[in-house]
């Protein structure tokens, strides 16, 4: 990649699944030259789906694939001493080291941040965990839903009241971890001329306690002692704020406001609805939700989701349709926006996948090229970056040191 804005800098990622992998993807997608470090087996990610005709092959999973574009894959065996020491010789070359490996793992591999920093100390090394480096829980083995519960945030938001709470997604939390340790590892190294290296310590839990959380939960209650409880689709305090059905599938309905109100009120042609006292604000409309939502809903039950979507806007309603994933995988926004891009992988053909959620356009960035095979560059990165001769590379591939 020659046009991203973070171009020059060298990445070593060691670590599996999502929060490493989406961390390196973020540095790799803008230009950072990112060197995976995989098990001679490859990432755990590339047993997990979605596969071509639900067919598992690790060249072709669709979480792998999103995860791992703009990558070079080096694979090596982690227990064996002569396969850390090609480790250690990265380490050496890398601006920064992103893993997530739990403590006990890291001392295993001996490759602690004193040991990393020992050979390069100017490295910043991002450390990705489901409860960070220190305190009684730093050790205990965990995944990104026990992350995310301990944050008390599937309590708060997800489910029903009354009813156990929900999984909130697919990975949520390993995904905000890996955002955290992309933004403040860029941030040690912009700091590294003052502040030398540093081991940037992430806790996925914290991550999405202070993203989901926040104010209304953890921090409304060491205020005054009260949390708010789940309640469901919706809001407790206004309405319309839900999820509604209608002919082919669902709306999400917002009007507050009372341009928003009166802006549904004709688009479903109840002009009088405007007038009426009960529907006057939304504190008002959500103490009278149990009338509003059958009338709202006896309306939107005749009509298209987009037809809806498209009417209100046109009021400025903010409503949106439900998008299924195939709907928003061809949806011409997206597309014009770049957001949907399609690349060319050697195993799964062309691939539909995600581009840049932003836009820097004298140096946009973005997905070029898609994850690698397994090993594919494990000759190019130890003989050109790690010192290695040709004839020495052979003798650890044939002694099954790599591969």
């Amino acid at each position: 990649m020659s046009n991203g804005a973070l171009e020059g800098i060298k990445v070593l990622e060691f670590g599996g699944m999502v929060s490493a992998p989406f961390c390196g993807k973020l540095f790799g997608d803008y230009g950072a030259d990112v060197v995976k470090i995989e098990p001679l087996g490859g990432d755990t990610a590339r047993t997990w789906g979605p596969f071509p005709d639900d067919e598992p092959h690790p060249e072709k999973s669709g979480l792998f694939f999103f995860l791992n574009t703009n990558k070079r894959s080096v694979a090596i065996d982690p227990d064996n001493e002569r396969a850390r020491e090609l480790f250690f010789n990265l380490v050496g070359w890398a601006d920064i080291v992103v893993q997530n490996y739990l403590p006990p793992r890291v001392r295993d591999y001996e490759i602690s941040y004193p040991t990393l920093t020992a050979i390069n100390p100017e490295l910043v090394a991002i450390s990705i965990t489901p409860f960070g480096q220190n305190g009684p829980y730093a050790d205990w083995n965990g995944y990104d839903l026990n992350a995310f519960h301990l944050t008390a945030t599937g309590s708060r938001y997800c489910g029903l009241p009354g009813q156990a709470p929900l999984e909130h997604g697919t990975f949520s939390a390993d995904f905000y971890g890996g955002m955290t340790g992309a933004a403040w590892g860029l941030g040690a190294l912009y700091g590294r001329k003052q502040c030398g290296g540093q081991h940037v310590d992430v806790s996925c839990a914290e991550a999405v306690a202070a993203t989901f959380v926040g104010g209304q939960n953890i921090g409304g209650y060491a205020q005054d002692g009260k949390f708010e409880k789940r309640t469901g689709v919706g809001m407790p305090l206004g309405a319309p704020a839900t999820i509604m059905p209608c002919k082919d599938g669902h709306v999400w309905m917002l009007a507050l406001e009372s341009g928003q109100w009166n802006g549904l009120a004709r688009v479903m042609g109840e002009p009088d609805w405007m007038q009426l006292e009960m529907f006057q604000d939304m504190f008002t409309r959500a103490q009278n939700a149990d009338a509003i939502y059958p009338l709202i809903e006896e309306w939107t039950l005749q009509h298209g989701k987009f037809e809806i979507m498209e009417k209100c806007q046109a009021e400025g309603v903010p409503v949106t349709a439900v998008f299924t994933v195939a709907e928003a995988a061809e949806h011409p926004h997206l597309a014009a926006r770049d957001f949907l891009i399609d690349l060319h992988h050697a195993e799964l053909g062309k691939v539909r996948t995600l581009g840049a959620p932003f836009k820097l356009p004298e140096c946009p960035g973005g997905p070029e090229r898609p994850a690698p095979m397994l090993g594919e560059h494990t000759e190019e990165v130890l003989t050109s970056i790690g010192g290695l001769k040709k004839d020495a590379y052979e003798n650890l591939r044939n002694d099954g040191v790599v591969a």
